[in-house]
């Protein structure tokens, strides 16, 4: 079966444009330059799933003119993937029905913190409605789909990243243990993170991304979660290989499951 891979946005924890920022890739007049909080839509089976929903969750879905969504996929629990998560109030609106969110342990923990008045026991009118689903490392289904989570280290950060058919996204990665990558091995497409070109503490650079491509060695891949401070879309594009582009917003392409 072929699914859809929509990016909502590619770009890391404070977008591009960042705030108060005069550089040049800030003002590039590239619109690929323009990068909002790292997320992606799957469509499959004419279904709809977010995997992560940041700041810019709602302007995204709008922009893309998303009338339903089945479920959202939570890689880990910091504010740039789940922020926007109150906007499923409108899918509760129109759908009836509590909006499906898969996660670990750690990202319901924090859901539970930071969006309180969701979990309460006085049900206060027009709060977004959820359906809890745990996951963990083991693979499992959704709505019928075998999705089977990659986890990987954002410096003492476990993150799940997820495998569908032959497509996998991983993000906010810094180390990825052996088993692990095994799971993804040769797959067709991979979208991974490459922040910047030097080093950072809890994320892949450029460097370590390409080297982590090469040792699981996918027909294409994709780089994510973008950093101003990594260069204009152009010039980072003309610097892969031949196999490795770069993802900008908007964008789309097919994958199998």
């Amino acid at each position: 079966m072929i699914g859809t891979v929509r990016i909502l946005g590619s770009g890391t924890s404070q977008g591009i444009p960042m705030i108060a920022c005069s550089c040049d890739v800030c003002h590039s007049s590239d619109p690929r330059d323009n990068r909002l909080r790292a997320s992606i839509l799957l469509e499959m089976n004419g279904s709809n799933y977010c995997v992560d929903a940041g700041p810019d969750f709602r302007y995204q879905l709008l922009r893309e003119k998303i009338t339903h969504l089945e479920g959202i996929l939570f890689t880990h629990e910091h504010k740039d993937h789940v922020a926007g998560l109150d906007d499923v109030r409108a899918f509760n609106f129109f759908s009836q029905k509590p909006m499906n969110v898969y996660c670990s342990k750690n990202v319901d923990n924090a859901l539970r913190r930071e969006f309180h008045y969701i979990f309460d026991e006085k049900d206060y009118p027009g709060v977004p409605k959820l359906n809890i689903i745990p996951i963990d490392k083991n693979p499992f289904k959704m709505d019928g789909i075998q999705v089977l989570p990659v986890e990987v280290m954002h410096y003492k950060l476990p993150v799940l990243g997820f495998r569908i058919g032959n497509f996998a996204y991983i993000t906010d990665a810094k180390t990825v243990d052996r088993e692990e990558r095994e799971k993804i091995k040769g797959i067709d497409t991979l979208i991974v993170n490459a922040l910047h070109k030097f080093p950072h503490i809890s994320h892949f650079n450029l460097d370590e991304a390409l080297e982590f491509i090469a040792d699981i060695q996918p027909k294409q891949a994709y780089l994510t979660h973008i950093s101003h401070l990594f260069g204009k879309h152009a010039d980072i594009l003309a610097q892969l290989p031949e196999n490795v582009s770069l993802l900008f917003d908007g964008m789309s392409f097919e994958f199998e499951f």
